[in-house]
């Protein structure tokens, strides 16, 4: 039985399903909210933990399992893989309403420099991209790397996660990271490359 066929099963509000769902996310869903934790030199409660895991429950199986419902395995996502994105988010989210976030400039031009962004991790420089056409052509590239590579981007980027943090989250060396960072880099400037344009 493949992802979303499991998943259809959970929708279909059979108890024992439900519980075999948890007997086989329950342990992952902790781990990531735990992994989270960690990288963001939080210190919240167990009771604190508790209260993320069961929000998380709450949010996949409220409004009639909207969110469950919302996981379609697109490109090989695996439930797995998804339930990861989910929680990582959840958890940011919730410690962002403890305040327990690490500060972050909110106010980020939409046309940032994606060379400095990617390749140091000081803050977004004053070189930006003011061409639109390039912005649209970024984001278009963007949307053809693999899944995994945009979880980095988002994670990276837009939820200001360090490199090293990243590290721990995926249990890699630093090393490894900044390899990853690297490949994306090359990507990104080989599809620029392939339409006509320098990246950088």
């Amino acid at each position: 039985m493949d992802d979303l066929e499991f998943v259809q099963r959970c929708l279909s509000r059979h108890t024992a399903t439900w519980d075999e769902f948890l007997d086989k996310y329950a342990r992952l869903i902790y781990k990531y909210i735990y992994s989270v934790l960690k990288a963001k030199g939080s210190n919240l409660t167990q009771d604190h933990v508790e209260d993320i895991f069961q929000d998380i429950l709450l949010s996949l199986i409220k409004d009639d399992f909207k969110k469950l419902r919302s996981f379609k395995a697109k490109n090989g996502c695996t439930l797995a893989s998804w339930l990861r994105q989910v929680t990582v988010n959840f958890t940011l989210s919730y410690l962002r309403r403890f305040k327990s976030l690490i500060s972050l400039d909110e106010e980020r031009d939409e046309h940032f420099s994606l060379k400095d962004s990617l390749t140091d991790d000081s803050p977004l420089a004053s070189q930006t991209l003011l061409d639109k056409e390039k912005l649209n052509l970024l984001r278009d590239c963007i949307g053809r790397l693999s899944s995994d590579d945009q979880y980095f981007l988002e994670l990276h980027l837009n939820r200001g996660f360090r490199l090293e943090e990243l590290g721990e989250f995926f249990r890699v060396s630093r090393g490894a990271m900044d390899m990853h960072k690297s490949r994306i880099v090359d990507r990104l400037r080989d599809c620029f490359r392939d339409k006509g344009f320098a990246l950088f």
